[in-house]
């Protein structure tokens, strides 16, 4: 592989690298945050004030793009390890409220106030997602130094949880993997290397900068009818590619699949090492579950997105619904 240095002239390098985790990783250990012992979100830290302002001036709001998934019994999910697919079940409905008559206001007001209400349950990285710091790390610790002996709680992390994570303004860029490789859906365990993503990124011109939303298209989601088929041994980033988004100051790494990641790991001593070095290491959330057809058929290249998760205090994920914005014409993200 050619050192990521050479490849400049497609991935724009910043003069502030003193902000970018990733170029100071010490590989395989949990990474102190750049941005101070208190930080709990990362490279989400370079989004500002001014950025989020210089994306929104720019954006054309009369289309919209929804690039997240409805949620819904039997949809795909990561439960291999025993974690709970989604589940939703309705705790009152119209009829039950006459037949029990639980608020004791009788049969009459019952029929007349219609009243319906439900609950759900789900493994918190079901759906379009997003993962917080907390997710991943390595030999007991996540990102910034935060250790499971001293800030694991019986329920949940007490740092790093999904609550941290900020909406998010920023500038985005699609990378259409499946498209250069002229393919709908990349092939089971399909490797993206680094040098499979300067080739996308000369194809379609587009540069990786500061604060990037970065989302890898693999075709994957045109399998998500089939929950086993989409699940089943991905397409998706190895190390090296992921270090070369991540090295060029990548705020967020998302996926149309359901780890962003190369799956089976190539890596014989880490099962999961893209989620250790962006999170562990770099400080970098990631997306998974995106839906991304429709930009792709739209060619957006480059785009605004807006999103927010649940403020899920602790948790190692929140659900999120991004939207993204075309740049509106004549006007540049910078």
């Amino acid at each position: 592989m050619a050192p990521i240095a050479e490849q400049e002239t497609i991935v724009q390098r910043q003069e502030s690298a003193d902000k970018i985790a990733a170029r100071a990783v010490t590989p395989g250990k949990v990474s102190r945050s750049p941005f101070g012992p208190d930080d709990q979100i990362g490279m989400l830290n370079v989004m500002t004030a001014e950025t989020r302002a210089a994306a929104w001036a720019v954006v054309d709001p009369t289309t919209m793009y929804d690039i997240s998934v409805d949620y819904h019994v039997g949809m795909p999910s990561w439960a291999g390890l025993g974690d709970p697919t989604y589940q939703i079940w309705m705790s009152h409905t119209p009829q039950g409220s006459v037949n029990e008559n639980v608020l004791g206001v009788g049969e009459t007001h019952n029929r007349h106030v219609t009243y319906s209400g439900d609950c759900i349950t789900m493994y918190t990285h079901t759906g379009t997602h997003l993962d917080a710091l907390n997710h991943f790390g390595l030999d007991g610790m996540v990102w910034n130094e935060v250790r499971a002996d001293r800030d694991l709680g019986s329920r949940h992390w007490l740092k790093n949880g999904a609550e941290q994570l900020p909406p998010v303004i920023a500038r985005g860029v699609l990378l259409d993997v499946a498209a250069a490789a002229g393919v709908d859906v990349l092939p089971d365990s399909h490797r993206i290397t680094a040098e499979e993503l300067t080739s996308v990124m000369r194809r379609q011109g587009t540069q990786v900068r500061l604060g990037d939303v970065v989302l890898i298209r693999t075709g994957r989601m045109r399998l998500w009818h089939d929950g086993a088929r989409y699940l089943h041994n991905e397409a998706g980033l190895d190390r090296e590619a992921a270090a070369l988004l991540a090295e060029a100051g990548a705020m967020i790494i998302g996926a149309d699949n359901v780890a962003l990641e190369v799956m089976p790991s190539v890596d014989p001593t880490n099962w999961h090492p893209v989620h250790t070095y962006l999170l562990g290491e770099c400080g970098i959330p990631i997306m998974e579950n995106a839906y991304l057809e429709e930009i792709a058929q739209a060619r957006l290249w480059e785009f605004v997105m807006v999103g927010a998760g649940l403020r899920l205090r602790g948790a190692t994920a929140s659900p999120m619904r991004p939207l993204v914005f075309p740049v509106r014409a004549g006007a540049n993200l910078t």
